[in-house]
């Protein structure tokens, strides 16, 4: 599901030091075929897809949806930001929170651009829908998408085993209209 309710969409542009979060576009249909189709991108998300199944499923314009940003850097697309409600398969801590999920090409990581698109999604959307808790899941194993989680303020709510591996579940605490981070978070199910 990707509903974010009332958000309006489109937004503007976010632009932050080094990169601009953006609607995707025609242009980025190659780099969107080169992600979903890598193995490095896809090793904790259950593999790559077949490259010569996207060139031939892959519209010409990329999927439009609130939520979904194109990382841009200097006019190129080198990952891409999701913002939507938990899948269905998630721990009943995550039903019907927003989710942030991200995919990064190989070339882009070690340069702190996932850290800094992510929040910069993450203010759009605490202005966006104020007070709205955020949950991230990853595999255990992806120590990247651990320091990331962390980096962003991400604690652990539960560790749970899916496709065939430990996941960890952690929360974002929201921001108050105020414009103060809440500090409650659900308590696991048992």
């Amino acid at each position: 599901m990707t509903d974010l309710g009332p958000v309006a969409w489109p937004p503007a542009p976010i632009r932050t030091e080094r990169l601009v979060l953006r609607e995707p576009e025609a242009r980025d249909r190659a780099a969107f075929i080169e992600v979903l189709a890598s193995p490095q991108v896809h090793t904790y998300l259950g593999g790559p897809r077949p490259r010569d199944e996207l060139e031939r499923e892959m519209p010409e314009v990329p999927e439009r949806w609130p939520g979904s940003f194109v990382v841009d850097l200097e006019g190129s697309m080198i990952g891409q930001i999701l913002l939507r409600r938990a899948p269905e398969h998630q721990p009943p801590a995550a039903e019907g929170r927003v989710d942030l999920g991200y995919f990064f090409l190989p070339r882009a990581w070690g340069f702190g651009y996932a850290a800094e698109a992510c929040a910069a999604a993450l203010d759009w959307l605490d202005g966006a829908l104020p007070g709205e808790p955020v949950v991230l899941t990853t595999q255990t194993a992806n120590a990247a998408s651990m320091r990331l989680a962390a980096k962003l303020r991400f604690t652990e709510v539960e560790r749970f085993h899916a496709w065939n591996a430990e996941q960890w579940l952690g929360m974002r605490p929201s921001a108050t209209p105020g414009g103060t981070s809440s500090t409650t978070a659900p308590t696991a199910a048992t």
